[in-house]
């Protein structure tokens, strides 16, 4: 089963670090209660996500939280260091975005959105999606529909709708 608007985001644990600290988080429980913003991504250092989906969501952070957005998270199909290391690198961790590693697709496959692509080494990667969230429930959801594309899930494009 595919997520779809009015689902419950699913209780699934996933690694997350900054500096040298890992921590476990529930993703419902980290959301309960709260307005968030969770964007799936295929991977960490992938040309679409770091040219465009990531940088879109750096962009529009202050934007999000204006609408009382408080916790902005993305997960991607990695493992927690490579995660780690992309969100410093790429200023996501100093704009105060979480970043999720699901490094077995976990939370990809319950919420229904893995895609394998063997040519390339693709496995179980998560669908490029954009969900808004009020307390662990989607209220707006958004996947991209052609390959390679950032437009139906960018930071821009998911402000706009909430």
């Amino acid at each position: 089963m595919t997520v779809k608007v009015g689902d419950r985001i699913p209780s699934v644990t996933l690694p997350s670090q900054v500096g040298d600290e890992v921590t476990q988080v529930d993703i419902a429980q980290r959301i309960a209660g709260k307005k968030a913003v969770i964007f799936g991504m295929p991977g960490a250092y992938t040309s679409t996500c770091s040219a465009a989906h990531l940088p879109s969501l750096i962009r529009t952070a202050d934007g999000f939280r204006a609408k009382g957005v408080e916790d902005l998270i993305v997960v991607v199909v990695n493992d927690v260091r490579v995660t780690e290391h992309w969100g410093r690198t790429s200023g996501a961790t100093d704009a105060g975005i979480t970043l999720l590693a699901d490094w077995q697709s976990e939370l990809t496959k319950a919420l229904g959105l893995e895609f394998s692509v063997p040519a390339i080494g693709f496995k179980d990667r998560m669908q490029r999606v954009a969900m808004y969230c009020e307390d662990g429930v989607v209220k707006v959801l958004q996947k991209e529909e052609t390959t390679g594309a950032c437009d139906l899930t960018s930071g821009e494009t998911l402000l706009e709708a909430i």
